[in-house]
């Protein structure tokens, strides 16, 4: 018996599977495991979004599109603002007030050149109804009245009072007269959106830009936005004046 016992024992220290330790359970890396961890990797990294961001909010940043962005924006921006003042003096005669202002489109041709009125002559008003035209010199009447005339400011008729003063009575606007004011103003707004547009187009002739590029929707943006101030200077006579559509 003692030798059957022994020859059991040592069958059954063969077949026995070795324990392993629990402190290097930690270390067992198993297949499926590794995978999800890879998995999760890829999952949370970040990735680039430089070309996800839309057009409208990325600058310009090639150096030529942005010189030509300037000069199209400067050029606008000029035609919009002369706008405006015409719209103010249009206004300012809507309204029935009398002021200088009123002659500051007048230009005269003097020295092969144009000068504004105020330096060949004073402007002042009288009785709150008259624009008096003082020269500096009497030598000068002539293109002042031609200036005038050719100037086609409504309801501006000019009357030589003396050798160097020119009297042009202001009539009070009248209902036709305002419509007639904010018609002109009409066709100087579509002059604007017309040269804005040329601006435009010639812009992006010379850039040769792509389909589809920030180039091409930030000038468009910028031409739309000049086009809008337009409409915003119009519409604000409008409501001044008082005249409709």
């Amino acid at each position: 018996m003692s030798l059957l016992r022994l020859a059991l024992r040592n069958h059954a220290l063969r077949t026995t599977v070795t324990a392993i330790p629990l402190y290097q359970t930690s270390r067992l890396v198993f297949p499926d495991a590794i995978q999800q961890r890879n998995y999760a990797k890829g999952k949370n990294k970040m990735k680039s979004t430089d070309r996800l961001i839309p057009g409208s909010q990325q600058p310009i940043t090639d150096k030529a599109a942005l010189e030509e962005y300037n000069k199209a924006s400067s050029s606008m921006s000029t035609s919009v603002e002369w706008f405006r003042k015409e719209c103010q003096g249009l206004e300012t005669r809507a309204s029935g007030r009398v002021t200088p202002a009123m002659l500051s489109p007048v230009r005269v041709k003097l020295d092969d050149r144009d000068h504004r009125l105020e330096e060949i002559a004073t402007v002042g008003v009288r009785d709150g109804t008259i624009l008096l035209v003082t020269l500096f010199d009497e030598k000068n009447m002539k293109l002042v009245e031609k200036a005038l005339y050719d100037s086609k400011i409504p309801g501006v008729v000019p009357h030589r009072q003396d050798e160097r003063t020119i009297k042009i009575p202001i009539p009070k606007p009248t209902v036709d007269a305002r419509k007639e004011l904010f018609n002109g103003a009409k066709r100087k707004a579509e002059e604007i959106r017309v040269h804005i547009r040329k601006q435009h187009q010639a812009s992006i002739k010379r850039g040769k830009y792509e389909k589809h590029s920030i180039e091409l929707e930030e000038f468009q943006k910028l031409a739309t936005h000049q086009i809008g101030e337009v409409d915003a200077i119009l519409a604000s006579l409008q409501k001044a004046i008082g005249s409709s559509k």
